[in-house]
């Protein structure tokens, strides 16, 4: 199981990469998305995926009884997406408004530093 998610871990960072170097800052958004995404995923698989119990320690003991699942990976898988998830809609917004004020989506047309000179 560990290596059919290792691939499509490799999957989602390849189709990233190839997202994020295209010049379409819509592209490069979705890009940043599924590099989140398998990172989020990275993160998981490093807990171990067992097939064991809730991390509940029962009355009397100091440590969980038998295999238990890992929470940390989880903990931190469910904050990164929440922040992946805030910083997808602010990234979203801000390409919108910059479609608005400038009418591209094109990283290289956009061009409001550094204005190209008219040479009439």
């Amino acid at each position: 199981m560990e290596g059919l998610l290792a691939i499509s871990i490799g999957v989602l960072v390849a189709a990233a990469v190839y997202l994020m170097l295209a010049r379409n800052v819509l592209r490069f958004i979705f890009g940043l998305v599924l590099i989140s995404n398998a990172a989020n995923l990275t993160i998981f698989v490093s807990g171990r995926l067992t097939a064991g119990a809730p991390p509940l320690i029962p009355v009397g003991a100091e440590a969980p009884l038998g295999d238990v699942a890992n929470a940390l990976p989880q903990a931190l898988v469910l904050t990164a997406i929440v922040i992946g998830f805030g910083l997808f809609a602010f990234a979203l917004v801000l390409m919108f408004r910059a479609y608005t004020t400038l009418g591209t989506l094109y990283s290289d047309e956009m061009r409001v530093a550094e204005p190209r000179e008219d040479r009439s």
